[in-house]
């Protein structure tokens, strides 16, 4: 602000100078200036730009039609107006009001998009500003600086957006170029409650069972809004819900209904999937809505109209295996972890079923292997959901554990999944490729041989699973070959006949020295050496047992496998630890142990395999259970 003496007026007073600020009307104007600019010529489909309109010396009362154009969509629009005094040389103080406009908006294509020059009305006369072309390209120009709600609004972060408007009393900009009818489809302006009201949208009223509807609940309103208490959501019995958006800010967007400017905020939007055909109700959304700032705001509750749908029932001829919701656009896949597998050694399965539509609703196609070829245990399922421009779509994983019992080569078998495409109004059905899986022997002990299966493909030989394995895995297990010899030589003349002759004398010899000076020497070194792998084995259930209730699943139930392990293989002698399920059972029948004992061996160790390949399924009962069959197994040794 500047002042300057004249002649002999002396200096106008500062209380002269407010009072002139906010007398009405304005005392003297300078030239009209109406202008436009945009924060960038070039922009990408994901960038929101700006164009300010500004408007200064023009009256109160002028209008301002804004720019437009069908190719960008309006995000958010804001105004403002500050006032500026100037002291003219003899020709006394002069007011200058500067009103701005400000539009947010996105472009709904590439290329050049072409806005409407703004013009700025007052009775018969009109200033017009010149058109502006944007330049328009895919995803988001780098480096750009993205505008944010305070650029170019000096009372920015001083007083709430809106305010500014209400207290100049500014008619509020119409677009220009505004469309006669509603540009939101199914909505008109009430005979009451004009100046706000609420409603609930759907992107269609017919559908068919399983097929999405998007619901969306709007607040309407010619004044800004300030918060939207109270929000009840609407009742939607028979739907399945998906959340799509949930704004945690009220942010406005501007739409014309019936010819009327309004300012549009989005509260809620959801995706619907009825579960019944009928008329289906989508019950009254309800909030009280706060217009204004300050000392002048205002609180009105407003409810919106329920909305009936109507849901038409799936058409008949449908495949084997159809459910109701399998509704959308699926595909369906098999992929193993490994396709080359050792006996007993776990790998996993996952089923993907993929796809749009209501994704936590579907079924994912069982795996099922009959037969004795494999052990498949509980799946775990793990959903992905993504509303991209409000279509739910996403995927449901089923991971299996899977474990070999047999070698040889087998296909786990393609998986179907039908659905119907309310797109193509038809009946589909996804299928899987089949999965190839070769089992070679292990290397802790001896392998099953290969049996039919009804579910699996027969198995081959086992000399192509273990060439797949040394192609893939290094060396091959050592096997006994058979060869073809001439006829032997007689009896006496063979190496093994006179060691044979003088084998008794050895034996009683050695027998004798087992009884005498060696029985302590070699007795002893043995006992000790078992009494010592077993007070070993005994220490190990010890720490089991303080893992119970602290520990992991896996650790604890590791420590009691390696408990009983290191247990039998004090017991029978050699290392138990690396046998497969046959070998172990095989050599504790030959120590001569009794059946009951080895089904405890089993029981125990098959408890522990299933808990650390399958975490997730044991218990405090089931640990307790373990823990109680290992202790019994290891005390009841000598008595069985």
């Amino acid at each position: 602000m500047r002042t300057r003496r004249t002649g002999s007026g002396g200096t106008p007073s500062w209380g002269a100078l407010i009072a002139l600020l906010f007398a009405a009307p304005v005392l003297a104007q300078e030239g009209v200036e109406f202008s436009i600019q945009t924060d960038s010529r070039r922009v990408g489909l994901e960038d929101v730009f700006e164009v300010t309109v500004t408007a200064a010396g023009a009256p109160a009362d002028a209008q301002i039609l804004l720019p437009g154009s069908p190719d960008v969509d309006i995000v958010n629009t804001r105004s403002g107006t500050h006032r500026s005094i100037s002291m003219g040389s003899g020709a006394g103080p002069s007011i200058r009001t500067v009103r701005t406009v400000s539009l947010q908006m996105r472009a709904k294509r590439t290329g050049t998009i072409r806005l409407t020059p703004a013009v700025l009305a007052l009775g018969d006369r009109e200033w017009k500003t010149e058109a502006l072309q944007i330049e328009v390209v895919r995803g988001s120009v780098p480096g750009r600086r993205r505008p944010s709600q305070q650029d170019q609004d000096p009372f920015a972060g001083l007083f709430p957006p809106g305010l500014l408007d209400q207290l100049n009393d500014f008619p509020v900009p119409r677009p220009r170029d505004a469309p006669a009818g509603p540009d939101m489809p199914g909505v008109h302006i009430p005979q009451r409650e004009a100046d706000v009201f609420m409603r609930t949208l759907v992107d269609s009223n017919r559908v068919t069972v399983g097929q999405q509807v998007t619901m969306s609940v709007w607040v309407f309103s010619r004044a800004e809004i300030s918060a939207a208490d109270a929000f009840t959501l609407p009742k939607a019995e028979g739907f399945l819900t998906e959340e799509v958006d949930a704004p945690t800010q009220l942010a406005s967007q501007q739409r014309t209904i019936d010819g009327v400017p309004y300012r549009a905020y989005l509260l809620r939007r959801r995706a619907l999937f009825p579960v019944k055909a009928g008329e289906l109700t989508i019950g009254p959304a309800s909030a009280d809505i706060v217009t204004g700032y300050l000392y002048a705001g205002e609180k009105r509750h407003r409810k919106s109209r329920p909305v009936t749908i109507t849901v038409d029932p799936l058409p008949p001829g449908a495949p084997p295996g159809m459910a109701p919701m399998q509704v959308g656009q699926w595909s369906v896949a098999l992929e193993a972890s490994r396709t080359v597998v050792e006996l007993d050694q776990p790998f996993n399965v996952k089923v993907t079923l993929k796809g749009r539509g209501n994704v936590r609703g579907q079924t994912v196609p069982k795996l099922e292997l009959k037969g004795d070829a494999f052990r498949v245990f509980e799946p775990k399922v793990e959903d992905q959901v993504d509303t991209p421009r409000g279509r739910v779509q996403g995927s449901r994983v089923a991971e299996y554990l899977v474990i070999p019992k047999r070698t040889g080569t087998f296909t786990l078998p393609s998986l179907s999944y039908p659905y119907f495409d309310p797109e193509t109004r038809q009946y589909e059905v996804a299928r899987s490729d089949p999965v190839q899986i070769t089992v070679v022997p292990g290397r802790g002990g001896g392998s099953p041989v290969a049996q039919d299966s009804t579910q699996l493909e027969e198995p081959r030989d086992d000399a192509a699973a273990r060439n797949v394995l040394g192609q893939q895995q290094g060396p091959r297990p050592i096997r006994v070959t058979a060869r073809f010899e001439s006829p032997s030589p007689p009896i006496y003349g063979r190496r093994w006949f006179w060691p044979a002759v003088f084998s008794p004398v050895m034996l009683l010899g050695l027998l004798a020295f087992i009884q005498g000076p060696g029985r302590s020497l070699l007795g002893g070194r043995k006992g000790d050496e078992r009494r010592t792998l077993t007070r070993a084995a005994h220490r190990r259930l010890s720490a089991a047992v303080k893992l119970k209730d602290s520990g992991s699943q896996q650790a604890f139930l590791g420590e009691v496998e390696k408990a009983v392990l290191a247990f039998l293989t004090a017991q029978l002698g050699s290392p138990a630890q690396g046998l497969t399920q046959q070998a172990l059972e095989e050599k504790l029948a030959a120590a001569g142990i009794a059946e009951p004992t080895r089904a405890r061996v089993h029981r125990v160790l098959e408890t522990c395999a299933m808990g650390r390949y399958a975490p997730g399924s044991g218990s405090a009962a089931a640990r307790e259970q373990v823990l109680q069959e290992a202790s019994a197994l290891m005390d009841g040794w000598s008595r069985s």
